[in-house]
């Protein structure tokens, strides 16, 4: 193992303390629970702001990546960078919302290093990512500030006492939340190929860039247009040590274009599965376009298109 896991979850603290003397500016609210637990609200009752959602990413990903929002010279007006050299501790270990959280009266998913100490995903158990730590940072896309009950939750999931849980919240229709998802172009390449078996041990850096949406109305709608964003909009390069015949193998199944419903928005995909994700085919999820740089071979094989067009549609309906 090429880190100690347990170190994240505290670097993403130090992250998280060192940022505090802008939380005013920032538009970051800062409360304690009861039982003394932190929660840092990003935006879940207002819009917030693209610095708070930059720190959000960040914290998402563990304090393991570079996280940007860059202006575009297309009617798209903005769009969200990521770059790491380490896309499975990232990614995997940190970002991805593989936590399915579900209270008797409280329901979100959770992402953040607070998984490596939980350690109770399929992923993280094949890639070794688990790792006991003295302190819990968990992400809840919600509108819903948490309690003690989540607070305690948390803790006793990840084998920590309840005043070292810090949980960060925000809506998908703020700035930050949709900011925070809109950074996982890297993080929706990654999952692709674990699930195509590809191994993520040999992925050596990545970066990922998509459109930033406007906020939606509803939660719903940025939903979708979050979506769209990496569906039609992101494109990822990786680094990788391997064989040329392995990319070959599995490089046209990355892309969301193999997708039998690629070309829709993703909330008429969404509405016409009866609003139940797990009867979305699989296969759509994954960046727009993927190119993979062979270190190894020095070849360099590319995979699908962005639609951009399809977004300007979709967003500005006046353009």
């Amino acid at each position: 193992m090429s880190r100690n896991l347990k170190a994240i979850n505290l670097k993403t603290l130090d992250l998280i303390q060192s940022s505090q003397k802008r939380f005013d500016l920032d538009d970051i609210q800062s409360s304690q629970l009861s039982c003394g637990a932190t929660v840092l609200d990003f935006g879940s009752d207002r819009v917030g702001t693209v610095a708070a959602g930059i720190l959000l990413a960040k914290i998402c990903m563990g304090d393991l990546a570079a996280v940007t929002v860059a202006d575009n010279a297309t009617p798209l007006a903005q769009s969200v960078h990521v770059e790491t050299g380490d896309p499975l501790f990232a990614c995997m270990a940190s970002q991805y919302a593989g936590w399915p959280f579900a209270l008797e009266n409280y329901f979100a998913i959770c992402s953040g290093p607070a998984r490596i100490a939980r350690g109770q995903e399929n992923v993280l158990l094949q890639y070794d990512l688990v790792e006991p730590s003295h302190e819990a940072v968990a992400v809840l896309e919600t509108a819903t500030v948490p309690g003690d009950d989540v607070a305690f939750h948390i803790a006793q999931q990840c084998g920590v006492p309840p005043q070292n849980v810090t949980i960060c919240i925000a809506k998908t229709s703020s700035v930050p939340g949709s900011l925070q998802v809109v950074a996982r172009s890297l993080e929706s390449a990654m999952h692709k190929l674990h699930e195509l078996d590809f191994d993520l041990r040999t992925i050596r850096s990545g970066r990922g860039s998509a459109p930033f949406p406007p906020i939606g109305s509803s939660d719903l709608q940025s939903m979708g247009w979050t979506n769209d964003a990496i569906l039609y909009g992101a494109t990822v390069d990786l680094e990788v040590e391997t064989d040329d015949e392995t990319i070959e193998q599995i490089g046209n199944q990355i892309p969301s274009s193999i997708a039998a419903e690629y070309g829709q928005p993703f909330l008429e995909i969404f509405e016409k599965s009866g609003r139940d994700f797990y009867q979305i085919d699989p296969l759509l999820f994954g960046p727009a376009n993927v190119n993979i740089h062979n270190l190894n071979s020095g070849n360099l094989f590319s995979y699908g298109q962005t639609d951009l067009q399809l977004l300007t549609r979709s967003w500005n309906p006046s353009l």
